[in-house]
């Protein structure tokens, strides 16, 4: 069979190898160091915040930073549907609810309309709403402007999912720089990576510090182990944050990288009736993380699952777009204001190949692949 080409595979080289090889020569091995450090200093003045905590997953850094905003058991979490597990997975950690805001067709991100909607009922009904959690999907910044506008309204704090999108921008403004705190991802598959890892992105001052007592096992500052609060090992070590800071040098370049591909499918299914580039839109301001289609079976001839299918037959991974957290066995019966939105993108929605890594060959392959298939239908 022929080699496997992912969606998004890790896009590292020697310039990775070299600062890794050279924090393992410094003897900073364990977790903290001057890698981290740097890296934390580095990535906020990219985003344009006063502070970073650089911690061992996006996952960590939504558990703390709800933490920190003081949400807990009984309290109200309103989040994205269309988005990854983890969203709102963070939020039961704290044993909130999570309540789901369904999606705006085009961008896929939350609705500011429903959210306004969830906001009101819920404020009829007395409960304690702790924090909104608007996640950018696959890139592409969330409508911030309403949506703190309407927070704001509110009195409820954003605490944002940036995990996808570090590297794009809204209104001029970096992801990951909205709300009382952001959160980014350097998993495996994301724009860059440290293996795995996170961080935490605030111009709060308080929130950081608060967000890193916990995160090193809330420790006392006292010679012997002290402990007033239960903490997290939740650190990122500086192996990892020297793999980050080489990949945060590259970071425009894979972004460049990745639109290539983008415009690529864009000029590849612009004569295809039923199938369009989702989010096209607009997207300069994206980091085009990843590249979805969307295909209307009707009109097509064909459906997504048919193309996965095709792929997969040459090793050539797709998938579908996010399912929505509403229609997850482990989350159904939750609240939420559901227009179905989310819904149809998983049903009409299939993301292809979009990483930076992608070889010239590999790029020729996938190509070749979707030119056949489109000329069998």
């Amino acid at each position: 069979m022929a080699e496997r080409i992912y969606m998004s595979s890790p896009d590292v080289g020697e310039l990775e190898e070299q600062a890794v090889v050279a924090a393992m020569r410094s003897g900073w091995i364990a977790p903290l160091g001057p890698d981290v450090d740097a890296f934390e200093c580095e990535l906020a003045e990219r985003v344009g915040v006063a502070h970073g905590v650089a911690l061992s997953s996006g996952t960590a850094a939504l558990h703390l930073g709800l933490l920190t905003l003081g949400v807990g058991p009984g309290d109200v979490v309103l989040t994205s549907t269309m988005t990854f597990a983890a969203t709102t997975n963070a939020i039961v950690y704290t044993g909130a609810e999570p309540y789901f805001i369904d999606a705006d067709l085009s961008t896929g991100n939350m609705d500011p309309a429903l959210l306004r909607v969830a906001l009101t009922k819920l404020r009829a009904t007395g409960e304690r709403v702790a924090a909104i959690v608007p996640v950018d999907l696959l890139g592409k910044a969330v409508d911030y402007t309403s949506i703190l506008a309407i927070a704001d309204e509110f009195g409820v704090p954003v605490l944002a999912d940036a995990a996808e999108s570090l590297g794009a921008t809204h209104q001029g403004k970096a992801a990951g720089s909205f709300g009382r705190a952001s959160i980014v991802s350097f998993n495996g598959n994301k724009i860059m990576t440290t293996s795995g890892g996170g961080m935490l992105l605030t111009d709060d001052t308080d929130f950081a510090h608060h967000v890193r007592y916990l995160a090193t096992q809330a420790r006392q500052p006292v010679v012997h182990y002290e402990h007033t609060d239960v903490g997290y090992n939740y650190r990122m070590s500086n192996l990892l944050a020297a793999l980050g800071r080489a990949q945060l040098s590259r970071l425009d370049e894979m972004i460049a990288r990745r639109r290539e591909i983008r415009e690529l499918y864009k000029q590849m299914f612009a004569g295809v009736d039923g199938v369009e580039v989702f989010g096209a839109k607009g997207d300069e301001a994206d980091n085009v993380w990843l590249t979805s289609i969307l295909v209307e079976g009707d009109v097509a001839g064909w459906r997504p699952s048919d193309l996965s299918a095709a792929l997969a037959e040459d090793n050539i991974e797709s998938r579908p777009m996010w399912k929505p957290m509403h229609m997850q066995p482990v989350f159904v019966g939750h609240r939420g204001e559901i227009n179905g939105a989310s819904r149809k993108l998983f049903e009409r929605g299939l993301t292809l190949p979009s990483g930076s890594a992608l070889t010239r060959e590999q790029r020729a392959r996938v190509v070749g692949k979707l030119d056949d298939f489109l000329a069998g239908r």
